[in-house]
């Protein structure tokens, strides 16, 4: 399978090292705005610095969106137009409008539109969610923790902290993980409560989520930007008592080393949603939702709301092919 990627920012790294984990793959096209970013590949795999011009010549079977967050939609929106299967870094898009447009093209076209949630291949999730289904005591409640400074998985690419191209702050980068992970271990989920902290900038560094899924398990997302180190951990309780647990960072020690096996398993999963025709849509606009759910909570919960309407989310910028970090 020929699968090109666009965007060779920081975590574009773990997704060219994943090829050499998953077989029948093959990095056969890459795009950024970038001639240094692209030099490396030079001789590996046709280079682009337009990702319109890689879609007409790359003759490629899929492709990896890798780009800040704010241009998701349309660069996503050209390849599946263009009639290709995408795997796309969260969130599917700054807006909810469109996320929906690019689940209905992809759903209309009848291809692939994988949200990539790289947690949900973490090791020791995977080994907790697995111990409590062998317990077999349905979750009674889920605490999610994704703790972490912005600034230094941020580098040099300072959109994040741009609410216009990030989509937000803490909720809208991190959240949809967060969100995820809930959604793996207890289904689809509603938010019931949510309290956010804003910097001195407006941008989000801090939250707290609650969520509640249809069967009556409840799950808390504590999310922060501006925590001394890292901590992405989860906590289970089950309905008969038991206490469970899970660090996603335990055993991989030094700055995002979880992250080389998780995006292979993104990867490999990718590959087998395209050869399979499988509808993997679903898991990147509910994360969506959920994120502008916590935002509308928290604008209505503001003094005067009413008299400056809720949060809209941010406009799309200009198209660009940019780096992700």
């Amino acid at each position: 399978m020929r699968i090109g990627i666009v965007g060779l920012g920081v975590i574009s790294r773990f997704y060219v090292a994943a090829f050499e984990e998953v077989d029948g793959v093959e990095l056969a096209a890459v795009c950024d705005l970038r001639p240094d970013a692209l030099a490396p590949f030079q001789g590996r795999a046709a280079c682009y610095t337009d990702h319109r011009t890689m879609i007409a010549e790359a003759e490629l079977d899929a492709v990896v969106v890798n780009v800040p967050n704010d241009v998701h939609a349309q660069v996503c929106g050209d390849l599946l137009a263009a009639g290709l299967p995408v795997c796309v870094e969260k969130p599917l898009a700054t807006r909810v409008e469109d996320g929906r447009a690019l689940v209905r093209a992809a759903r209309n076209a009848d291809l692939v539109l994988f949200t990539s949630f790289h947690r949900r291949y973490n090791d020791n999730a995977l080994a907790l969610l697995e111990r409590v289904r062998e317990h077999g005591s349905p979750i009674e409640s889920l605490t999610v923790r994704y703790l972490e400074t912005i600034e230094e998985h941020a580098g040099t690419d300072h959109w994040y902290l741009d609410p216009e191209r990030c989509g937000g702050g803490c909720v809208a980068d991190n959240g949809p993980n967060a969100f995820d992970t809930v959604r793996q271990f207890i289904g689809p989920t509603q938010v019931t409560a949510a309290a956010v902290v804003r910097d001195r900038d407006g941008i989000d560094r801090q939250a707290t989520v609650q969520l509640r899924s249809a069967a009556g398990a409840t799950a808390q997302v504590l999310l922060d930007w501006s925590y001394p180190g890292e901590r992405k951990d989860i906590e289970v309780t089950l309905a008969d008592g038991t206490h469970l647990a899970a660090d996603m960072l335990g055993g991989h020690q030094g700055f995002k080393q979880s992250l080389w096996h998780e995006y292979a398993g993104v990867l490999r999963e990718f590959a087998d949603a395209v050869r399979s025709g499988e509808d993997r849509a679903a898991g990147g606009i509910a994360a969506l939702e959920l994120v502008a759910d916590v935002y509308r909570r928290e604008a209505e919960a503001r003094p005067g709301y009413g008299a400056d309407s809720a949060r809209t989310q941010p406009r799309q910028a200009a198209p660009t092919t940019g780096a992700r970090s």
